[in-house]
């Protein structure tokens, strides 16, 4: 953080920005509302966390965005939609154990969603699981009629028992990130704060368009997350600046900052705000919580 002397507008407000705090973004910190708590649950905002790139940081901020969240009130539905399952063993599941995953769902009418989902150890936070199995789908779905809306059917039956929806995208655009993207009201970008991982947000913004033109006029995208920021480095720096330049507001106030402990919560199935409650990380997806719903990204 840094301090700047000047105005700047921020919701339409102008602000004295004399010894005002300013954040990694380069916006004026600020802190976000605690959130009212609800009276009742569902419908549910379906939320795609989606880069085509791997190693940004989804599984671990789909999980600790969902813990966040459910400390707040909400009920959060995790969809694993990664062949890889790291969603589901970052919280506790064992792959290869499964008898019913999202591939079920997907592939066989006569399997219920109800009967996949599982609770995991976050109270608050359910979790409709993945593995391999998921992999044969992309190829299955090319036959299927309406093969682009399959997840959105599926989840359609269990939107009014939960708050967020949130859905960990494989690490491609092909047809299982499409159709998390159909099903979905908004789309979360996280992005690792290097050049390289900036080159390939173009074509995902492509096919976000494509999407929302052809198959899903809801879809907007909620924000740009900055993940593994080291404030020491100019090339972190350059690159928050960067993404600013390119979506301006749509870039989370909120942005990640490295750490081991994350690495470390998920050797222990565990999100970062149970395994670390008092860790910056922490303190950060608590934030994110609150800037989402702040931004009517979540109820």
């Amino acid at each position: 953080m840094s301090i700047e002397r000047g105005t700047a507008t921020l919701g339409g407000t102008e602000l004295d920005l004399e010894d005002a705090i300013m954040g990694p973004t380069g916006r004026p910190y600020r802190e976000f509302p605690e959130p009212a708590p609800l009276a009742s649950h569902g419908p549910a905002r379906v939320i795609a966390m989606v880069n085509q790139k791997g190693g940004v940081g989804k599984t671990t901020s789909t999980i600790n965005l969902a813990a966040a969240l459910a400390e707040y009130g909400r009920r959060v539905l995790l969809v694993d939609f990664d062949p890889q399952g790291a969603l589901s063993a970052g919280l506790g599941a064992n792959p290869h154990e499964l008898d019913l995953t999202v591939y079920n769902v997907l592939m066989d009418r006569k399997v219920s969603i109800r009967d996949a989902i599982q609770q995991t150890g976050v109270e608050g936070v359910d979790l409709l699981p993945a593995n391999i199995d998921l992999s044969a789908a992309e190829v299955q779905l090319v036959n299927e009629v309406a093969r682009e809306q399959v997840l959105d059917r599926a989840l359609k039956s269990v939107e009014d028992d939960y708050d967020v929806v949130l859905i960990d995208c494989q690490p491609s655009l092909g047809l299982l990130t499409v159709n998390a993207l159909t099903a979905a009201h908004g789309v979360i970008i996280p992005l690792i704060c290097e050049f390289f991982a900036l080159r390939a947000v173009a074509l995902l913004v492509e096919t976000i368009e494509k999407v929302q033109d052809r198959l899903n006029p809801r879809l907007q995208v909620d924000g740009v997350l900055a993940t593994m920021y080291d404030a020491r480095t100019l090339h972190s720096r350059e690159v928050i600046s960067r993404l600013v330049e390119a979506f301006g507001d749509k870039v989370f106030e909120t942005v990640i900052k490295r750490s081991i402990k994350f690495a470390d919560a998920t050797v222990a199935a565990e999100p970062i705000t149970s395994y670390a409650g008092n860790h910056i990380g922490a303190d950060a997806y608590r934030r994110l919580a609150k800037e989402l719903i702040s931004r009517g990204g979540a109820p």
